[in-house]
């Protein structure tokens, strides 16, 4: 990968992962601060389905943040866009797509079709 390409693509996971690090610590401070209780049933449902929605984002965004960090250390290793199945470069514009993925496309379409037939044996 060309160092101009490796340049881009650090800035562009830096700035990715500061906006996710603040974001999540926004859904932690108000996770913490939603205490509110209702003595209404429906109302109580709500603020448990808003409070499980958050929990989610939350969950989600912390593993795209560990996903970020991974990358970032490859880059900082030499082995950023290299698929970790079969060794081959990853393609520029499936990083530019999925700057986190750690596999080429073809590899990714195989380990996708065999998902679908495990879970097509598994129904």
């Amino acid at each position: 990968m060309k160092k101009k390409d490796l340049i881009y693509f650090k800035e562009l996971l830096t700035a990715r992962l500061e906006d996710l690090e603040c974001r999540a610590e926004d859904v932690a401070f108000a996770l913490r601060n939603s205490g509110e209780t209702s003595a209404d049933i429906l109302d109580q449902a709500a603020l448990n389905t808003d409070r499980n929605f958050m929990i989610r984002i939350r969950n989600r965004e912390y593993r795209l943040i560990k996903k970020v960090r991974k990358a970032l250390n490859k880059i900082e290793k030499g082995t950023y866009g290299i698929c970790e199945l079969c060794g081959d470069d990853i393609s520029v514009p499936r990083l530019k797509a999925r700057p986190v993925t750690s596999h080429c496309i073809e590899c990714k379409n195989l380990m996708e079709m065999e998902e679908q037939k495990h879970m097509a044996c598994c129904r």
